[in-house]
Parts: structure tokens; C-alpha cells; sequence
């Protein structure tokens, strides 16, 4: 897809970026900006100072009713009963033989309202499934695209946001509240995907563009760079988070991608949890792995992966950790029982074979939530 294509969809802070110089990119159906002034210098700036992404292309929809928790409960995987009003969690949507769907967050905005925020090329099938399971109980399925998603990271990302929100610093990990802007009302969040302390501020659109202006204009005396989806690719690498459609998709269970801590099967039925259990009976042929490399050389994805000559993998996400200065890479590797946290591996890397250590991610350490 080009520039030009109308199918594409657009970000309200599109002319923002661009005023900044970013370089944009074709992603998920979405123009977003790739990098401004560099995808390492912007790592950089998110691990060591406060970086602020727009991630307006991931999905939002509200489920909202006296049956949303049933509804959601079908749904997902993990026990939203469990969620507190303000709370948010970690989610999969599954199919019926298991594999992920999609991975996600759960926001609980309300008594019985649930901001649910998928991937974005996944919103569509994730928007059907909770419609699938909607047809008894009374409930509002809505996807929002009025909202826009600012989402400051890094360890100085609590003094930026004091300055523009002061109740967000006391606001628990994985936990939000609505608080006004301007004349708007909206959701403050303390979650993100860079492993750094950071929160997520879902901006209704009328007051977006200036939330990012004083944003960017208040971080100049913290160090602020605004950061595009290559550093946001780099960061979550260097936390082992797994990216749907590189490391997790719908031929993959939550069992083999080491995510059952995402899974609750005592909360009842929801759609994959007879596949899950069948696996979690049977056992699993193949699990998902980090890879540190030893040399120079840089993996990337669908590189093969050998133990002792054989092949026993393929990496699904790879490249330069600027954290650690070296090549990481995520992969399965079968059979899972032959391997453990240690074991030499060797990476083909364009023809060139590279020792790799198997290691069980994070690659690096975050600040502390």
C-alpha cells in the first residue's frame, strides 16, 4: 500500500507528525509515524528518560451493559471477575481449537463497561467474537474510533504526566481513572508495551492534538522524544513481548507461547478452553524461546534455528537489542523437553551460522512499574 491509497486509515495527529518530520509507514491498515529522529536514539530515549508514542491504530471497543462481565467472560481467557472498576488485564482471544486470535488489554471503566483494546489488524475479528457471544444478554458492542491513544513511557513519565493529570503518579500499575482535560473527560491508564513505567491516555478526538502539543512541550525539560513503531518494535523485543502475527497467532496456543499465566480455566467456559485443556493434558511439542546471540550477527524473523546440527526451529521476531548492543531473536524450538535456559543453539543468518543461547525473556531489565 502507498500514500495514497484511500483505504488506508488515518491518525488525527497525522499532520502532528509530520510537522515533526516523521518518517510514516504503512501499518495495519493504519499511516503511523515509523521513526522522527531515529528508531535507536528513540529507544534510548524511553529506556533512559520519557518518549511518547501515538498509538491510535490499536482497536477500541466498549462493551457496555448489565451483561457485559458474561459476555467478556465467553470471550477471553483470563477472569475478568477478578478486575476491580478502574482495574485493567492481560487477555487472549482464542478459536475453538485454541489458538490466539488475539492478545490484549481489558480496561474496567465502570460498574458494567469495559473498554476492550486489541491489536490493530485484529480489531475487526475481535469485535465479532464478543458480538458472538452477545446475543442473549442485554449489552452495547461499540467500536470506538473517536478515540485517540497517547501513551507516554519511560522512567521519567510519572513527572511529565503529574504536570498535565496530578492524580496520575498515584494511579496504580495496570489501573486507570477518567479525568478531565480541557473540557473533555477521558481514561488515564498506567499501562504500555515498552517494559518501562508509562501510561496510556485515551483522548477523545476534539482534544487530542493539543494533549500531544503540551505533551511534547511540557517533556522538553524531561527529555521527551516522540517515538514511532520502530522503537516501539525494539522495546518490546528487549521484554519478550510477544507480537501477534510474528511470535503468537491462530495456529499457536496461549500453552506453547508460554502465556497460560493469561489463561484462568476455573472461571467457567470460554470459547478454546476445551482445546487448552486437551494440550495442557497431552503436553506440548514446542515452546517459545528467547535467543541471545554470542557474535555479531543479527537475527530476524523466519530464520532457522538448529541444536547439534539438526534444525529444531524458526525465530518469529529478531533484531539489534540497542539496550544490550547485540542480536536477540524470539523462536519455537521442538521438541520442548529436550531444552532448557542455558542450551547453545546456532541461528542461520543469511548463510552465515551464529551461536545463540536459549534464554527465557526479559533480554533486560525495566524500571521498576
Amino acid at each position: 500500500m502507498n500514500e495514497g491509497d484511500s483505504e488506508l486509515k488515518h491518525s488525527p495527529l497525522e499532520a502532528e507528525h509530520r510537522a515533526l518530520g516523521a518518517r510514516m509507514t504503512a501499518f495495519a491498515g493504519w499511516w503511523m509515524p515509523l521513526e522522527y529522529e531515529g528508531t535507536l536514539s528513540e529507544h534510548r530515549s524511553v529506556r533512559e528518560r520519557v518518549g511518547v508514542f501515538d498509538l491510535t491504530h490499536l482497536g477500541k471497543v466498549l462493551v457496555d451493559g448489565p451483561g457485559a462481565l458474561g459476555i467478556l467472560q465467553r470471550t477471553v481467557t483470563n477472569d475478568l471477575a477478578k478486575v476491580p472498576v478502574g482495574g485493567a488485564q492481560y487477555n487472549m482471544v482464542l478459536n475453538e481449537r485454541g489458538g490466539i486470535v488475539d492478545d490484549l488489554i481489558v480496561y474496567r471503566t465502570g460498574e458494567a463497561r469495559y473498554l476492550v483494546v486489541p491489536n490493530a489488524a485484529n480489531t475487526a475479528a475481535v469485535h465479532r467474537a464478543i458480538l458472538a457471544q452477545a446475543d442473549v444478554q442485554p449489552v452495547d458492542v461499540v467500536l470506538r474510533e473517536d478515540l485517540c491513544i497517547i501513551a507516554p513511557q519511560g522512567p521519567r513519565s510519572f513527572e511529565l504526566a503529574a504536570e498535565v493529570f496530578p492524580e496520575a503518579p498515584s494511579l496504580d500499575y495496570m489501573h486507570g481513572a477518567e479525568m478531565r482535560y480541557r473540557d473533555e473527560t477521558m481514561v488515564v491508564s498506567r499501562s504500555g508495551y515498552t517494559g518501562e513505567r508509562g501510561f496510556e491516555f485515551f483522548a477523545p478526538e476534539p482534544v487530542a492534538a493539543d494533549l500531544w502539543r503540551e505533551i511534547l512541550k511540557l517533556g522538553e525539560g524531561f527529555g521527551l522524544r516522540p517515538c514511532g513503531l520502530g522503537a516501539r518494535d525494539t522495546l518490546r523485543l528487549e521484554m519478550g513481548y510477544p507480537l501477534h502475527g510474528n511470535d503468537i497467532s491462530q495456529e499457536r496456543t496461549p500453552l506453547e507461547a508460554g502465556l497460560s499465566w493469561g489463561v484462568s480455566f476455573d472461571k467457567g467456559e470460554f470459547v478454546g478452553r476445551d482445546a487448552l485443556l486437551r494440550q495442557k493434558e497431552e503436553g506440548v511439542s514446542s515452546r517459545l524461546w528467547g535467543l541471545k546471540m554470542k557474535d555479531r550477527l543479527i537475527p530476524r524473523s523466519h530464520y532457522p534455528v538448529f541444536a547439534g546440527g539438526e534444525q529444531v526451529g524458526e525465530t518469529t521476531s529478531g533484531g539489534f537489542s540497542p539496550t544490550l548492543g547485540i542480536g536477540i531473536g524470539m523462536a519455537y524450538v521442538a521438541p520442548r523437553e529436550r531444552f532448557k535456559a542455558g542450551g547453545e543453539m546456532e541461528i542461520d543468518v543469511r548463510g552465515r551460522r551464529g551461536k545463540a543461547e536459549l534464554v527465557k525473556p526479559p533480554f533486560v531489565q525495566s524500571s521498576p512499574k
